[in-house]
């Protein structure tokens, strides 16, 4: 079951538009498997690439995940939960500016990655399907607990697409 437009903000059509598949788990079990394979083949000197001036580089793109999905997660489990309290919006740029993830190794941001995601999947397979409808408001905007799993999976492919695009030349 896919969501339906209200379910997630406006601003993630673009995200959803990436995946196709309905079941949310077999997807973020495709994504997941898809991440993997990309990331284990990145030798460690592509780590702080950047593909035009002001962009991040690739450990800034594997931090950005890794905030992100912490943050999509947190907002999962909390409405997941009945949070009725409105969950705050966080500054991407700000983040990966204090993030510091080019002082570590590539290597390590994305078996730290990895871990996130398992861990994410865990959570979600957790859910009984009757929390998927939960509504709550994440950064000034209605969604249900199914429409950020989607945002979730389509955030990740969009990703995907990008380092495929802009930092594996």
């Amino acid at each position: 079951m896919k969501p339906q437009k209200g379910d997630y903000p406006e601003y993630a059509q673009k995200y959803l538009d990436l995946v196709d598949d309905d079941d949310i788990i077999s997807l973020l079990e495709k994504t997941n498997d898809e991440l993997n394979i990309l990331l284990d083949n990145i030798p460690e000197e592509k780590g702080d690439y950047y593909y035009s001036e002001g962009k991040w580089t690739l450990k800034q793109v594997i931090g950005h995940l890794l905030d992100t999905d912490r943050i999509f997660a947190y907002r999962l489990l909390a409405i997941a939960r009945g949070e009725n309290q409105p969950l705050p919006s966080f500054d991407q740029d700000l983040y990966v500016v204090n993030g510091k993830f080019n002082s570590r190794t590539l290597r390590d941001l994305i078996d730290e990655y990895k871990l996130l995601r398992e861990s994410n999947l865990a959570l979600i397979k957790s859910l009984e399907k009757s929390h998927y409808q939960n509504r709550g408001i994440a950064a000034g905007n209605s969604v249900t607990v199914l429409g950020i799993m989607f945002m979730i999976a389509g955030h990740q492919k969009h990703h995907i697409n990008i380092i495929k695009e802009k930092y594996l030349i």
